[in-house]
């Protein structure tokens, strides 16, 4: 089949982000959200989006205008009923993404593709809320969506092979560059990713270095944009040990287990760049500061 309007359930950062690629590539978009009040403020982040395109001359108004007209919000679910493709991007929690997709089951047409943007839930799980597994796949975009060129595209035991090779088409008509990855808990980058950033954890909690020497090592050692325990802030500690809570659950390997600095930090609230305090102080965004532990 040939995916021609696509729905997003989410209208916050991700799906906002997804919503307007999608609709950038040329596919009429509707973007779903619980109240009007989230979906028109992701609407507005998506036109402060295209706005800048615009000022940097990437964009130009004719076609901001295209792409704005081919996005469309909605609080109701029955308004993703006649799409060919929908992309969950709701908040990390199994049973409310099972629950959503039950209910999309009953709504949307037999030919629907269903798509998880989770990071780390297995898409296993969610498919089997519905009755369609083998239209089912992850598609785990990365933040910021308009930016970030990678998406993995997550495939089951039971998706069907063509369903799936029209979802990685549909990741490359998206301006993406699609990496195939398996149903396994964090796919690949996450896999990777999360021990890296837990073992700079740990090697701040040893006394092996201090924040900004192990950050630095990583970027002018490595070559690395930012440091780990700046790319943790960034991100945020506790999206941080929710998930390598979820893939010690999996896997039982010590390397996803979290350290103990950084629960105490999700539990006092320290969560990174969002709560104005990580592992650095931010009270200055421009000029953040190294915690002293």
């Amino acid at each position: 089949m040939t995916i021609q309007k696509v729905g997003v359930v989410g209208c916050g950062l991700m799906g906002s982000g997804i919503a307007q690629v999608a609709a950038a590539a040329g596919f009429h978009t509707v973007v779903r959200e619980v109240s009007g009040e989230i979906v028109e403020k992701g609407l507005k982040n998506i036109d402060k989006n295209l706005a800048r395109l615009v000022e940097k001359g990437a964009l130009d108004e004719s076609k901001k205008a295209e792409i704005r007209g081919r996005l469309k919000g909605t609080t109701a679910l029955e308004d993703l009923k006649d799409c060919d493709l929908v992309i969950e991007a709701i908040i990390e929690q199994l049973a409310t993404k099972r629950e959503l997709f039950s209910a999309l089951d009953g709504i949307c047409q037999a030919s629907t593709i269903f798509a998880s943007n989770t990071s780390s839930l297995t898409i296993t799980e969610i498919a089997t809320a519905t009755k369609r597994p083998e239209r089912f796949v992850g598609l785990h975009f990365f933040n910021p969506v308009p930016v970030m060129k990678l998406v993995e595209v997550v495939r089951t035991i039971a998706t069907d092979p063509a369903v799936y090779e029209e979802m990685v088409a549909f990741g490359a008509k998206l301006g993406k560059t699609p990496v195939r990855a398996h149903d396994s808990t964090g796919f690949i980058v996450n896999r990777l990713l999360v021990p890296y950033l837990l073992d700079a954890i740990r090697a701040l909690e040893e006394g092996v270095g201090s924040i900004e020497d192990i950050d630095n090592s990583m970027k002018l050692g490595c070559g690395h944009p930012m440091g780990p325990l700046t790319l943790l802030d960034f991100v945020g500690l506790d999206t941080t040990y929710y998930i390598s809570n979820i893939m010690f659950d999996e896997f039982h390997e010590k390397r996803f287990a979290s350290p103990p600095l950084l629960k105490r930090m999700v539990l006092a609230g320290w969560n990174g760049r969002k709560s104005g305090r990580g592992f650095y102080d931010y009270a200055d965004p421009q000029k953040p500061k190294a915690m002293k532990f």
